[in-house]
């Protein structure tokens, strides 16, 4: 099964290496291409991906001037192949676990029915970017959180999906992801760790009156397609959505 990842970028040229080891230590574990949005990046970004890039033909690079990281995932999703079956995201700074597509893609084979699954995710303060582990002492909470690349998405259900929404400055992935759990997708909850969450001065929650702002939207824009559509369910208890200063 063709299992494509996006993942957007923008300046983040001392994390997308060790991302994208991350992803191509699972090469036997699943068929991937992995799709790199460049979002105009002003540092050495570009060159990072085209220098691993030269050992791993599954990386396509596509590179826009900047329109923010919900302009780029859509970028992506205009890249997937006509073979693509399963998508998934990461971001440019965190980790994919050794093991993570071997234990989630027999769940899709083992039941064409299935639309997503959706695992947990640890938040990490100090990564080993040699063996691609929380240094020691370096692992936070593993929560159910929001994040996209706790997700692998059947592509039907992408498509139905359609694009992330670019108002958002933050956002744009709680937005899609209550999105798709309100049309009650068939999903499974595995017990397994999806993604190393990367915390650093640069991460864009840090920016607290932006997030909380964004997160509002958020929740508003859901009431009103429930609203709208009372086919559309209330999205409770499948991920945690906490203030930033909480994080």
């Amino acid at each position: 099964m063709k299992l494509s990842i996006i993942v957007p970028v923008y300046n983040r040229e001392i994390y997308v290496v060790s991302t994208l080891r991350s992803l191509l230590r699972q090469r036997d574990d699943a068929d991937l291409d992995i799709i790199v949005v460049d979002d105009g990046s002003t540092d050495s970004s570009v060159e990072a991906v085209r220098a691993i890039m030269r050992e791993a033909s599954c990386i396509r690079l596509f590179q826009q001037a900047n329109q923010g990281v919900a302009n780029a995932r859509n970028t992506g999703l205009k890249q997937l192949l006509p073979q693509t079956e399963l998508v998934s995201f990461l971001d440019s700074d965190d980790v994919s676990p050794a093991g993570r597509f071997k234990a989630g893609l027999p769940l899709f084979a083992a039941d064409p029915a299935l639309e997503l699954t959706y695992s947990l995710m640890t938040r990490v303060d100090l990564m080993d970017d040699e063996t691609l582990q929380p240094a020691p002492g370096g692992a936070g909470p593993t929560v159910r959180g929001v994040s996209l690349s706790a997700g692998i998405f059947r592509r039907a259900l992408i498509d139905r999906t359609g694009a992330f929404d670019e108002e958002f400055r933050q956002g744009e992935d709680a937005d899609y992801l209550l999105r798709i759990f309100e049309t009650s997708p068939k999903h499974i909850f595995p017990d397994t760790v999806a993604v190393y969450y990367r915390r650093h001065p640069g991460n864009l929650t840090k920016q607290r009156d932006v997030a909380v702002r964004e997160y509002l939207r958020v929740i508003q824009k859901s009431l009103r397609r429930r609203k709208a559509d009372p086919s559309r369910r209330p999205v409770e208890g499948l991920f945690e959505i906490r203030r930033p200063a909480e994080w």
